[in-house]
């Protein structure tokens, strides 16, 4: 690519949309969102996606599957890399803003082409979990792939299968199939953070205010639509701890809670991650808005390519 990339990370709940938007505008930019959960239509409320923003601002990757359709990092790659040619040929700035830091490290530092899904594999695998236990195939995962293993969070079963079913096939680690060190085109990383204090009782409000604006309905509508299996998986964090509650199995209280817990325990990971990166910080505690999305312009525009 012949110009830089903007990518703005953070962990949830720190304000990336936010400023992502004022950036976009300054920039003459459009925003690839790198968000696991924000691909997929219905799911509104409990990924906070930025409608205010997507009005004035052209965002990709948002809404573009039905929940239960299979996304994965390495089609995040194949089609952000698309998205990206066309915004540079007409002659906007790209930022890639988000979250889910796997699929913006596959997209920054690329994945060969993995073995096709095996479903037949896969359904071994998870009825392996269902018998022994997600933290069994962990287990196995941390002997053949402790790199990856590494990466991922141990009740994450939905990529602790998949790494397992590219092993078998392929006899190769699956982290092996990523390129980590050296990133394949220029680009600017920006990192935002708040103070874990102030974080944590964003996340608190955040998740309440979830609660207030309809996630419960949300949530009671897909799993009408018969989108069980998929909401239970683990980084469907939001929607998952809601089912036990509506199947009276729990109090809303106590699913809010959980919300709460898995949310920030998600933002410690994120939070690990980006800082390893080296990434210019910028924390939002100690900078004002304005100032903090001029600090993101310059960073950019100072930033050269070589």
């Amino acid at each position: 690519m012949d110009k830089k990339l903007l990518v703005i990370g953070g962990p949830t709940a720190v304000g990336k949309s936010e400023m992502a938007c004022c950036v976009a505008k300054r920039l003459n930019g459009e925003i690839i969102s790198a968000d696991s959960m924000a691909v997929y239509r219905g799911m509104d409320v409990g990924t906070a996606k930025p409608r205010e923003c997507m009005k004035e601002i052209r965002h990709h990757l948002v809404d573009i599957l039905d929940p239960g359709d299979y996304f994965d990092a390495k089609i995040f790659e194949s089609l952000a890399l698309k998205v990206i040619e066309d915004i540079q040929k007409r002659e906007k700035v790209p930022l890639v803003v988000g979250g889910t830091y796997l699929y913006i490290q596959a997209f920054l530092f690329g994945i060969e082409d993995t073995p096709e899904p095996n479903m037949f594999l896969r359904r071994k695998l998870y009825d392996l979990a269902q018998r022994r236990g997600k933290l069994f195939l962990y287990e196995k995962l941390k002997a053949v792939d402790p790199v990856y293993a590494e990466k991922i969070h141990p009740n994450d079963l939905r990529r602790i299968v998949r790494a397992l079913e590219v092993f078998i096939e392929s006899g190769r680690p699956f982290s092996s199939f990523h390129r980590w060190n050296r990133p394949r085109f220029e680009y600017t990383g920006v990192f935002l953070n708040r103070s874990w204090g102030n974080l944590s009782k964003r996340i608190e409000l955040r998740v309440k205010r979830m609660i207030e604006e309809g996630l419960v309905e949300e949530v009671r509508s897909l799993l009408e639509k018969g989108f069980e299996n998929f909401l239970t998986a683990s980084q469907a964090i939001g929607y998952k701890e809601l089912i036990p509650y509506l199947k009276g199995e729990t109090s809303l209280e106590e699913a809010v809670e959980n919300i709460i817990k898995n949310t920030k325990d998600y933002a410690r990971r994120q939070i690990r991650w980006f800082r390893k990166q080296g990434w210019r910080e910028i924390n939002l505690d100690e900078t004002p808005e304005e100032e903090a999305c001029d600090l993101i312009v310059k960073e950019y525009q100072q930033t050269p390519l070589s």
